[in-house]
Parts: C-alpha cells; sequence; structure tokens
C-alpha cells in the first residue's frame, strides 16, 4: 500500500514574479488518487506572470501526470496566462507541446437527408462500376489462362494442383453427406404423397430428376462457396493485410494469372465432377429410403432411374456447375482484394463471399432455370 507521501498532489503558489504549481507524490493513473483540477484552479494566479513547475518532490508518473499538465494548458490559455516547462521531465515536457491548448469540439453527427433516389442511383452505380470490375478482372483471367496454355503464363502448376486438390478429393466428404440426405429426403417428401396412389416406383424418377437437374448441382456449389469461396476470400485478404499483393503487383506479377486464374480453374476443374458424384450419391439416398420403406426392389429403381433421366439433364446441370465455378471463384478473390489490411477485414471478406456466393448460385440458377424452360429442357 502506498504511504501518504506518495500520494500525489499539487499546489500554486505565487512568488514576486512568477506562478509556481508543486507538483508532489507519485502520479500513477492506476492507482486512482490523481487529483482534479477544477476550473478556476488558476483565479489566484498572478496576471501577466508566467507558470512555472516545480518537480522537487515529484515522484513517479504516467499519463496521468500528462493529463493535469494539459488541464493546467488549457486553463492557462483561458486566463492569457503562458507556461514556461522547462523544468517538468524531458518526455512529460515533449508530450505537453503535442497537446493543442483547447480539446477539439466534438464532431457533429452527419444527418443524411431524405433522398431515396439519390440513394438508388448510387447504388446503382456502385453495382455496375462492380460489375464493370468483375468483368474486367474476368477477362485479364482468361488472358492468363490462354497465355499458359501457349507457355508464357504466370501461373504455376502448384498452385492450380494444390487449387484442384482442396476444391476436390478435401470436399468429397461434405458434399456426400450433403446430397446423400437430400436425396433421402426427397424419396422421404416423394413417398408421402405417391403411395397414396400405389406409385411408389416413381420415387426413383422424382430423386433421379431432381438431382441431376436443381439439387445436385446447387446444394454442391452452395457447398463451395460456403467452403472453398470463402477460403479464397480469406487468404488473399490475408495476404493484402500483409502486404503481399503490394509486392506482387511492384515486382510486376500480374495477380489476375498468379492468384486468381489458378483458384478458378481448380473450381472450374473440380465442380462438374462433384457434380457427378453428388448426383450419383444423391440417387443412392433416394434408394436407401426406397428400399427400406417402399415396395421398390434395388433393380427396379435403378430401371426406372436410367428411364426418367435423359443425357440432356446432365448436359444442362454440367453446364450450370461450370457457371457456378466461375461464379464462386471470381467473386470470392474480388472480395478478397477489396478487404481492408487489419485482422478483422479477413473474417468480414471471408463472410461476405459466403453470403455473395449462395445468393449468387440461387440467382444464376434461376436464370439457368427460365432458360431451359424457354428451349425446353
Amino acid at each position: 500500500m502506498d504511504s501518504d507521501h506518495d500520494r500525489p498532489a499539487w499546489q500554486l503558489r505565487t512568488d514576486d514574479d512568477a506562478n509556481v504549481i508543486v507538483l508532489s507524490g507519485a502520479w500513477i493513473a492506476q492507482q486512482g488518487r490523481v487529483p482534479a483540477l477544477p476550473s478556476d484552479g488558476l483565479r489566484q494566479a498572478l496576471p501577466d506572470r508566467l507558470i512555472h513547475f516545480d518537480t522537487t518532490a515529484l515522484g513517479r508518473w504516467d499519463t496521468a501526470l500528462v493529463g493535469f499538465l494539459w488541464q493546467v494548458k488549457q486553463l492557462a490559455a483561458r486566463d492569457h496566462l503562458a507556461i514556461q516547462a522547462d523544468t517538468l521531465p524531458d518526455s512529460a515536457r515533449k508530450l505537453l507541446d503535442l497537446l493543442p491548448e483547447s480539446a477539439p469540439a466534438p464532431a457533429v453527427p452527419h444527418r443524411r437527408a431524405f433522398a431515396p433516389v439519390t440513394a438508388l442511383g448510387a447504388r446503382t452505380l456502385d453495382g455496375l462500376t462492380e460489375i464493370g470490375t468483375m468483368t474486367e478482372l474476368g477477362v485479364e483471367a482468361a488472358r492468363g489462362g490462354l497465355a499458359a496454355l501457349a507457355g508464357r503464363g504466370r501461373m504455376r502448376m502448384t498452385d492450380l494442383m494444390d487449387n484442384i486438390r482442396d476444391a476436390g478429393p478435401s470436399a468429397l466428404l461434405i458434399v456426400s453427406v450433403v446430397n446423400f440426405l437430400v436425396g433421402a429426403i426427397l424419396a422421404f417428401v416423394g413417398a408421402v404423397q405417391l403411395r397414396r396412389f400405389a406409385a411408389d416406383i416413381y420415387v426413383a424418377s422424382l430423386v433421379g430428376i431432381a438431382m441431376v437437374r436443381e439439387m445436385s448441382a446447387v446444394m454442391t456449389a452452395i457447398i463451395m462457396a460456403g467452403r472453398t469461396g470463402g477460403a479464397y476470400a480469406a487468404r488473399i485478404a490475408t495476404m493484402q493485410g500483409n502486404e503481399e499483393i503490394d509486392a506482387l503487383t511492384v515486382f510486376g506479377i500480374p495477380v489476375s494469372s498468379y492468384l486468381i486464374l489458378p483458384s478458378i480453374l481448380g473450381l472450374v476443374a473440380t465442380m462438374p465432377f462433384l457434380y457427378l458424384y453428388g448426383c450419383l450419391i444423391g440417387m443412392l439416398g433416394g434408394f436407401a429410403v426406397s428400399i427400406s420403406m417402399l415396395a421398390v426392389t434395388g433393380p427396379g429403381y435403378l430401371h426406372q432411374t436410367l428411364n426418367a433421366v435423359a443425357l440432356n439433364q446432365f448436359e444442362f446441370g454440367f453446364a450450370k456447375s461450370i457457371a457456378f465455378a466461375i461464379l464462386i471463384g471470381l467473386t470470392s478473390c474480388r472480395i478478397g482484394l477489396r478487404a481492408g489490411r487489419s485482422a478483422a477485414d479477413v473474417g468480414v471478406a471471408a463472410t461476405r463471399a459466403v453470403v455473395v456466393g449462395i445468393v449468387g448460385v440461387i440467382a444464376v440458377d434461376a436464370i439457368f432455370a427460365v432458360i431451359a424452360t424457354t428451349i425446353g429442357i
């Protein structure tokens, strides 16, 4: 416990030609015993005289002393008194010199006027600008791919193989679990209705068409948006924070070919196979439910599935999976490049990439549904 001798204190003493503030004790903020300086603390000071400091009895100090000195400086400026700080500790004097003579006025919060048309226009322009930037980024990545095919690209094959491994074999488990459960759920829902009409065998048609046409491609894309897309955005955002992107730019290495192209190609190379794998696993989930709950045999289920699912359905799902891969790769990398340079911005970029990826997949799937209806698939 500190003694009374270490208790911080101050006293204003007036001499014939100066005002002296005597400082004593230990001015430590954590002790919580720093004396306050009232607004009229310098009322007894002699006018037109300098204010000096007597630090003979001053003990240990930290920011508590600097805060007190700033209060003295503000009151002295208000009362038109000058301060002579040469007797203060050197570091305290330097800090006091950096402080203004008056505290800055609090910033007045800017009140936005209600202008919905202006806000809508600004958001539209921002959206169009972002679409243009994404298009330019995609074109640069495509040029990098063509240059790589010609043997003049900056893409490293080891980066491409790492992205393929991360986006493909490493994702098989979660793709299997999700698509198996989706196929089983579709079989459950179909069984409740179809068994009323003694049409149990058509559960195979329901599961097969739903998985091949929609569910496998969409669910696999959502999984990759949450798993791989978020990882891409977090990785690039981390490189942004570590100034690795700036280093690549300084050395003249195009980011589109060195970072973005391997990420997109890794997804494009693996998503179609994951889609086909998801279709197989989803049908397996429907098969497991059908043979356990319905009067359906294994060969009958397989025969009905082969008759119901046409080859062009696979082609359509194949095209959708490639479009989803390009969308997820581009948006995730773009969000990573737009991220800030702090650790919190990495998490924000990953979250935003997942959200944008999932919403984008649903939106693109709706466009494909309209196209399929138009061309009669």
